[in-house]
């Protein structure tokens, strides 16, 4: 007993105590997740692209924010943007330049709960071969059972900008904007196989609604 109470100012900040919480670990579903962006057409509109098959991990704690992270991967080859001619160009040399740089990473570094429901999240983008701060805008949707799949799954909107030109892509500076806005959906679902008590769980808890 002395040995616990002498020891217990160490397991309150390391976490390791018997009522530290911990973060439920999330792997990005690909099929609902989509990375979309805008940016300006010569001034006359600001048309949407988007990213599919994203892939990554998530980790999220609502009562220790600190514990929260979120690590996204998004193939660049998957780009729409409703015409395959603009699509081959904006993946070639001149914006993405794909085939070099087939890949677009994003990861957390510091997340800052804002309101009951919302989150500021700082990461690093990793774009075009280019590392750079980037901030997002996020809203926590839900956590819960799904209802085909069964499986606990959490979703998140969030949204943020950045500068084309901070990744080296500066090509037709007067026909391409600059500032880009970013428009994130994720979802994402627990790792691992549901065991029966989380099964049965989730379910009466879903029966009480």
């Amino acid at each position: 007993m002395h040995a616990y109470i002498a020891l217990l100012p160490l397991l309150l900040l390391t976490g390791s105590g018997p009522a530290a919480a911990k973060a439920e670990h999330f792997r990005i579903d690909p099929v609902h997740t989509r990375v979309a962006f805008q940016v300006s057409h010569a001034g006359f509109s600001n048309p949407i692209g988007s990213f599919s098959g994203s892939s990554g991990e998530l980790d999220f704690d609502p009562d220790n924010v600190t514990a929260d992270h979120v690590d996204v991967h998004i193939p660049i080859a998957t780009l729409n943007l409703g015409d395959s001619a603009w699509q081959d160009k904006i993946l070639d040399a001149t914006f993405f330049d794909a085939k070099k740089f087939p890949e677009a990473h994003f990861v957390s570094t510091h997340v800052e709960k804002t309101g009951e429901t919302t989150y500021t999240i700082d990461g690093m983008l990793t774009l075009h071969g280019v590392s750079h701060p980037v901030q997002l805008q996020a809203t926590f949707n839900a956590l819960k059972r799904h209802p085909l799949t069964f499986r606990r799954t959490i979703g998140f909107s969030a949204s943020g900008t950045l500068k084309r030109s901070d990744f080296g892509m500066n090509s037709w500076s007067s026909l391409v904007g600059d500032d880009v806005r970013l428009l994130l959906e994720i979802e994402a679902q627990k790792a691992g196989t549901p065991d029966d008590h989380e099964l049965s769980s989730e379910a009466h808890d879903a029966d009480k609604k």
